[in-house]
């Protein structure tokens, strides 16, 4: 049971954490909120921006926040799945007797940061769907359990094309967020200018262990969803899919294949965190709306009038979110 003290804490922890951050992100108030709620809530991330904007900074300064482990791997055409999941080798004792050795890589981190994701193979990139999902890595039949908590902070950059990889459909599902990271306004650059010419190191300090983050985690998945707010998250889960009994308008006109049930755990996963950030034992029907976007605009494909109509998945899921909100009543039994 969720008491006060535990939502008190909760928020404190929270505060101090977006405090330590801000040291080291100027700006990116929304990404930063997104990737936090995802770690809270056990989810992975997929940010979406061009280079330069400090998405690999942000992770480097979670990991120094939560003081876990980090490793970085830079994708490549030329990775191979061993350079992530780690290989057995043939090692010798004093006998001069040879024996496999697994030696792990660095996926067998707490937080791993996969930077430019789309560059790799899709060889390479399937050797991270076991991890994200189930939290365990496979080498030559041998299944080895990840230290927890764990998460994968992947980036693409949506410009380059050449020499990329579309991450496939079954990967970008297992990503609780997509969070596109905007270029800073012009007060931001000058801070962060401002900021880097003193030093380029990260400073924020470490406020929350892994088990504090863990402790969260299961804080939050105590917190209730009235049955009407569970309804209402799950029609807008089924309002995106055009073939669909709660078929939205816009998912008609625009939308080919809707959003997956993961979408609906995300969704009442990530509005739990929220909740308590925001200092409250339940969850709203605004907290189902805000996370909408991040939830579901990497889950939803477009159809070719939405592609010739040059219109963007987030505007589809505004349309959407307003629609099923207009009519929220009426799924209510």
């Amino acid at each position: 049971m969720v008491t006060e003290k535990d939502i008190e804490q909760f928020g404190k922890l929270c505060e101090e954490i977006f405090k330590q951050v801000s040291r080291d992100v100027i700006g990116q108030k929304e990404v930063v909120e997104g990737t936090i709620i995802a770690m809270i809530a056990g989810g992975n991330v997929l940010l979406e921006g061009v280079p330069g904007v400090g998405k690999t900074r942000l992770v480097r300064t979670l990991g120094r926040v939560f003081d876990l482990p980090f490793a970085r791997i830079q994708f490549t055409p030329d990775l191979m799945p061993a350079d992530v999941t780690g290989t057995n080798i043939i090692v010798k004792d004093e006998h001069g007797n040879s024996a496999f050795e697994f030696q792990p890589g660095p996926i067998f981190s707490n937080i791993i940061l996969a930077d430019e994701i789309n560059r790799a193979t899709p060889k390479t990139q399937s050797a991270l769907l076991e991890a994200m999902q189930e939290h365990t890595v496979t080498v030559m039949g041998v299944s080895r359990k990840l230290a927890e908590p764990f998460f994968v902070l992947a980036t693409q950059n949506p410009i380059e094309q050449d020499g990329t990889y579309p991450l496939p459909e079954a990967q970008m599902d297992r990503f609780m967020f997509k969070l596109l990271v905007p270029n800073p306004s012009l007060n931001e650059l000058m801070q962060i200018v401002d900021m880097t010419q003193k030093t380029m190191a990260e400073v924020a300090d470490t406020v929350c262990s892994g088990e504090q983050l863990l402790k969260m985690r299961e804080t939050a998945n105590q917190i209730p969803v009235a049955e009407e707010v569970l309804r209402y998250a799950m029609v807008l889960t089924s309002a995106t899919h055009p073939d669909s009994e709660c078929a939205s308008e816009a998912a008609k006109k625009y939308v080919r294949v809707g959003a997956s049930p993961r979408a609906g755990q995300a969704l009442i996963s990530a509005a739990k965190v929220k909740a308590l950030i925001k200092g409250r034992f339940n969850v709203s029907y605004s907290d189902i709306n805000e996370l909408a976007a991040p939830v579901l605009r990497h889950r939803i494909k477009l159809n070719f009038e939405a592609v010739a109509e040059r219109i963007s998945a987030d505007e589809i899921i505004k349309q959407i979110v307003e629609e099923v909100s207009a009519n929220k009543n009426k799924y209510n039994r």
